[in-house]
């Protein structure tokens, strides 16, 4: 025991009583509140009282710290209540944001003796929740088959012919050809079927092998009556698994294929979110798809059914890559197992392969919250993606107003590594709802402002806006720097912004509702990229909203829904058909009317949608909701439609109409590609190259980004050392860092995790790989170091999963005793589940504080006595033992 301990607990003979003890009278908590809001600092050490006379002055700054929570936790309770506008629920959450920084800087500066507070956890070990994935050859299908691996397997029946293309270390590739009408009779079974398959790699000298994996059901739960019965558990299921090696690379091809429609739904009462994707009657002369192994609500045409992992919240916008991969942005509402967002709400960007498996997830890492509107994929493969963010971003820095959306767009290269990000705002809010791909690589982003854009004027109410960002690299390697290259701001005194924008060489069109119309707009871009306003065309009043936007062939192609009947778009080609109804405009691209103009309304008599539109080979892709009976209630059936129309002679080509599971199906986006669906489908192997590797650095695996950093300082006190994410940094550079931050009171080891076999309901992803993660623990005969962390909005501690407080031994005679308040540093009152966890961290750390008070006591601090009792007090206890036993009966 050290000496400021020991000289501690000599003055700790009694205990001062606690202001949280029955004989005080409780603070009033409209009182606590008027302090709360009044300015002053929450822990005031001075107010607290002590009735012991020189008891320690850990006991002063314990009571002076749960009175300052006692305060904030005034605010909490006012923010729950109802009736509070929007100025005061500013005011609150200002203020506790003030006391949450007040906790921060206060308890490292607190020099307690008795005893050692943190304000996150107190452990042993800590490890990383964030993981970076090992690199792996095995690839692994979803259940394509049930039952025994000898019965004959659907998915095998019909004219089966593929491609296996390997490439090896020496660059040199080998096509082998499967068709399994080399079987012959030979039933199709799994074991058949893959004995033919393997036989046929095996003489081209390849090592890679296909093979099968058991899915062993579980049975199921269900409520009947109010009661719940157990379902039980099905036959055996199996997928197909890829077992490559290093030295290989491998793809898969078609002989066969057909064009893909990919759309994303809600499903389900709950929600649930969905990738659907369908094969169309163009493209090629593919074999239908059939009925996939657990999958619901099927319908003739539709080749898969992928269930999206369950932290996506919604998908507002999706898009199909060269390589016909699929690109999803996804407000996150939790990130993956092995991938922490460090704020409320994050946005994401999503890749499946054409087999609806997930290759990766890249969040964009925003501090607090942030919404993803609109993705573009560029003819090489970047993708951009815009959408709003509040709170901070880039480098920490979190606009010109910390509690007001702005807007941001983000690139990414081919393979999902961001390349730059650039947030733009105006004073007031403003959102990114659009964003399209120019000439020589500028990006262009559209939405809508509450104020002037910088460099701009407002109009008044909500403006449109258009903004163009270029980027360079000094040399191949370099960072990419991006620069504003201009910025149209337009609009009227209304509410106005812009729903769909589209680039046509050097030209840019705009698509939104302006004061309740509908207006097309033309841009001309310079050299420079810069944007100038050329033409004008009113549509006429909206009543509805704008879904997509498109130019082909010198013609612009506008969709969306609406109530009016004689939009200002030409000739219509089929009538208005009652309630709110889809629609496909064409225009010259001159905007000037035309002969040629052509308007299709699509719908029944109740309301429709149309929640995305594509374009391929000049024909319009619609998909949305179908026939709603006006006013009908959010639980009544909804049914969903996949179309497509000719847009110059309004003919429908093709139609899906499906429901979703409880009879609820609503669409939300939609993409397209040429060639993407064929047999491959049904075997639940994806088209193209099968990637092994994945980005090992924090800022590619991790929702980090560079400049996020935490604090490491020694357990009894000393000044922290910061330690800050870098571009290149790896699991293995920091944990260099974190031992030399804690001048090696830690050890940092990178703990490595094996795959995990497939288990029922599992989501399949592209590759099935072990991870790593960081191992923290306090070097033999050390303290520890206590880790804080860093300032809000570059808070490294959040993306790693790590909680900030002491690393080091916990229990021990000569231990300190250690208390974790376990008070996040993102705590705020934003909204009500905010308010909800604010109050519950706040009720855990005062009982922290409550548990803090008596390891202060004497009693708890004296030492254990030790060695044989006496003689005398043996016997005592052998007396008082037999009468117990006489009492009891025995």
């Amino acid at each position: 025991m050290s000496s400021s301990t020991a000289s501690a607990l000599a003055r700790s003979k009694a205990q001062p009583t606690p202001p949280w003890s029955s004989t005080v009278k409780a603070t009033e908590q409209s009182a606590l509140l008027r302090a709360a809001l009044g300015g002053r600092n929450f822990i005031n050490e001075g107010a607290a009282q002590l009735d012991v006379k020189e008891a320690s002055t850990d006991y002063k700054k314990l009571f002076a710290l749960y009175q300052g929570l006692e305060g904030m936790n005034a605010l909490v309770n006012r923010a729950a209540a109802k009736g509070v506008n929007a100025l005061e629920m500013t005011q609150l959450n200002r203020r506790f944001a003030a006391g949450m920084a007040e906790v921060s800087k206060w308890l490292p500066a607190a020099d307690l003796e008795g005893i050692r507070l943190v304000q996150g956890t107190a452990s042993s070990t800590s490890k990383t929740t964030a993981a970076v994935a090992r690199d792996g050859a095995i690839s692994v299908t979803g259940p394509i088959h049930e039952g025994s691996p000898d019965d004959v397997v659907a998915a095998f029946a019909g004219p089966i012919q593929f491609n296996i293309s390997v490439k090896k270390g020496d660059n040199t590739t080998t096509a082998v050809a499967i068709d399994l009408d080399e079987m012959g009779s030979r039933p199709r079974t799994l074991t058949n079927v893959l004995d033919h398959i393997n036989g046929k790699l095996a003489d081209a000298g390849i090592e890679t092998r296909i093979g099968r994996e058991l899915v062993k059901p579980e049975p199921k739960t269900m409520t009947v009556n109010g009661k719940p019965v157990t379902l039980p558990a099905g036959p055996d299921q199996f997928a197909l698994v890829v077992r490559g090696v290093t030295t290989e690379k491998v793809s898969f091809t078609p002989t066969v294929s057909a064009d893909a429609v990919y759309v994303v739904q809600n499903s389900g009462a709950a929600g649930g979110l969905q990738m659907l994707k369908f094969q169309s009657d163009t493209g090629g002369g593919a074999p239908s798809p059939i009925a996939g192994v657990g999958e619901t609500q099927w319908i003739e045409g539709r080749a898969s059914q992928t269930a999206l992992p369950e932290g996506i919240e919604t998908v507002r916008a999706s898009a199909t890559g060269p390589d016909g991969s699929v690109w999803l942005v996804a407000d996150l509402k939790a990130g993956p197992d092995t991938q922490p967002i460090k704020g409320q709400k994050d946005v994401a960007l999503v890749k499946l392969d054409s087999a609806g498996r997930v290759v990766m997830t890249q969040a964009i890492g925003a501090a607090s919250t942030a919404s993803g509107y609109a993705i573009s994929v560029n003819s090489d493969g970047k993708v951009a993606v815009a959408g709003s963010v509040t709170g901070a971003l880039d480098q920490g820095k979190a606009g010109d107003v910390a509690t007001v959306a702005d807007s941001f767009v983000t690139v990414f290269d081919a393979d999902g590594q961001e390349l730059w990000t650039q947030r733009r705002g105006a004073r007031a809010a403003d959102e990114a709802t659009s964003v399209s791909f120019g000439p020589n690589g500028a990006v262009y982003v559209a939405g809508r402002a509450q104020s002037a854009m910088s460099g701009t004027v407002g109009v008044g109410g909500w403006d449109g806006y258009v903004q163009a960002f270029t980027a360079k690299q000094a040399y191949p390697s370099a960072p990419h720097v991006s620069t504003a290259a201009g910025v149209v701001q337009f609009g009227t005194a209304g509410t106005d912004g812009v729903d769909a924008v589209a680039v046509d060489g050097n030209n840019l069109y705009s698509a939104g509702i302006e004061d309740g119309r509908m207006v097309v707009r033309q841009f001309t871009l310079a050299a420079d990229g810069k944007p100038t306003l050329a033409a004008t065309r009113d549509l006429g009043e909206a009543s509805g909203e704008i879904g997509g936007l498109a130019v082909v062939n010198g013609k612009v192609i506008i969709s969306g829904t609406t109530r009016n009947a004689a939009l200002n778009a030409g000739t219509i080609t089929t009538a208005h058909h009652g309630g709110k109804d889809a629609f496909v405009a064409v225009i010259d691209d001159s905007l000037t009317a035309s002969a040629d103009d052509r308007l299709t309304y699509i719908g029944g008599a109740g309301d429709d949608t149309a929640a995305d539109m594509k374009i391929m080979d000049g024909k319009v892709w619609l998909t949305g909701v179908a026939d709603r009976p006006e006013g009908a209630k959010a639980t009544d059936p909804t049914k969903a439609y996949l179309t497509r129309v000719d847009p110059t002679t309004g003919a429908v080509e093709y139609r899906k109409d499906w429901e979703g599971d409880g009879q609820q199906a609503t669409p939300l986006t939609l993409a397209v590609a040429s060639g993407g669906a064929s047999v491959l489908d049904r075997l639940g192997l994806p088209q193209g190259e099968i990637d092994q590797s994945q980005s090992k650095t924090l800022t590619n695996a991790t929702s980090l980004r560079v400049g996020d950093r935490f604090y490491v300082s020694p357990a009894d006190g000393g000044r922290a050392k910061a330690v800050t994410i870098e571009a290149r940094d790896t699991l293995q550079t920091l944990a260099r860092k974190i031992e030399q931050a804690s001048n090696m009171r830690l050890k940092v080891t990178v703990s490595l995790e094996s795959a995990k076999d497939a288990q029922p309901g599992d989501l399949a992803g592209a590759l099935r790989t072990g991870f790593q993660r960081l191992s923290i623990v306090a070097r033999d005969g050390v303290k520890g170091a206590v880790l804080t962390s860093g300032e809000t909005g570059r808070d490294a501690l959040a993306g790693l999963g790590l909680s900030q407080g002491y690393i080091g031994k916990t229990i021990g005679d000569d231990i300190t005793k250690t208390f974790g308040l376990g008070l996040p540093t993102n705590l705020t009152l934003n909204d009500a589940a905010a308010v909800k966890a604010a109050g519950e961290k706040l009720q855990a750390a005062m009982k922290s504080i409550r548990d803090a008070y008596r390891a202060l006591s004497p009693e708890s601090n004296a030492p254990a006595v030790k060695g044989q009792a006496p003689a005398y007090l043996t016997a005592q206890l052998a007396n008082y033992q037999a009468a117990l036993s006489r009492l009891g009966g025995g």
